[in-house]
């Protein structure tokens, strides 16, 4: 794999690609580079406005479906209207906000980053050919997940706990799909990714002095850029070396940075239990019951 960089990416010509919350950062990244290569992208953003400008960027490989990730039925009506593709990329995400809920009463973080994802793979998911990649972040590893308290009900809530959980429910998520396709015998492959220390938007509504602390760490050599933070996902969107259940990030400086790579993962992403449980509630709490198949 050594330095893969965006010259490495295969072309894309005739591939279909959904990017959730390609309005910005990461996943505006995302959608510049598989445009470039030749794929037609899908902007799937709760902001259509400030997603039709990079759409325009983009140009004709490119534009833009209303989703938003933290309203299941703005979920579902985004699923009546999908008429397919050969990858899907869950991006979006809020990270380290004040307590709020979504509009069906989740948690915000957990209801935007999980379960709305979780909503819509399992809505379209007979209708990706290819692949499904869902982002991470390194910041699983201090989560402290509770299944029978996703939403923070009868926890004092803390905005970076919550976050930290939503990303590894969204990891264990996509592991636990990977080898639910592959029992299935599907040609379908899920695969994990995450950005590193990426300097994006993201970090900019903890509402937290640490956001300045993040936002000064923006400015050192440890950080990089939004495209090469997208790197590991777009490594694992179209590489034809990554493979089904496979989880990537950056190689360098304890996965801050650097070119993509296989990258570490708490045990407990591993644990059958967990992975059955949480996708119960899952099930449960969306009303999305996921044919894997």
């Amino acid at each position: 794999m050594g330095g893969w960089g965006l010259s490495d990416m295969p072309s894309q010509q005739g591939r279909r690609v959904v990017i959730t919350g390609a309005n910005s950062g990461l996943g505006e990244q995302m959608a510049i580079a598989l445009g470039a290569a030749g794929a037609q992208v899908t902007l799937a953003c709760r902001n259509v406005a400030k997603a039709q400008r990079v759409a325009d960027w983009i140009g004709p490989h490119a534009r833009v479906a209303e989703l938003d990730l933290a309203d299941l039925a703005s979920v579902r009506a985004f699923a009546d209207g999908f008429d397919g593709a050969d990858v899907l990329i869950n991006n979006a995400g809020v990270m380290a906000i004040p307590q709020a809920r979504t509009a069906d009463g989740f948690e915000m973080q957990i209801g935007t980053n999980f379960l709305g994802h979780f909503a819509l793979t399992g809505l379209v998911l007979d209708r990706i050919d290819d692949r499904i990649v869902t982002l991470s972040s390194l910041m699983h590893k201090r989560a402290r997940l509770d299944v029978d308290d996703l939403n923070w009900q009868q926890r004092k809530y803390s905005r970076w706990v919550a976050y930290s959980d939503s990303k590894l429910a969204d990891l264990v998520f996509a592991l636990d799909l990977a080898d639910r396709l592959a029992k299935a015998g599907s040609a379908k492959a899920s695969l994990a990714a995450h950005p590193g220390y990426a300097a994006t938007e993201l970090q900019g509504h903890t509402e937290t002095p640490f956001e300045w602390v993040m936002k000064l760490g923006n400015l050192t050599p440890i950080a990089q850029s939004a495209a090469d933070g997208a790197l590991p996902a777009l490594f694992a969107a179209t590489s034809p070396h990554a493979a089904n259940g496979e989880y990537y990030g950056p190689r360098s400086f304890g996965e801050m940075r650097g070119a993509p790579a296989p990258a570490s993962y708490r045990r407990a992403a591993d644990d059958p239990d967990l992975r059955r449980r949480l996708w119960d509630k899952a099930e449960e709490l969306t009303g999305v019951q996921v044919t894997v198949g």
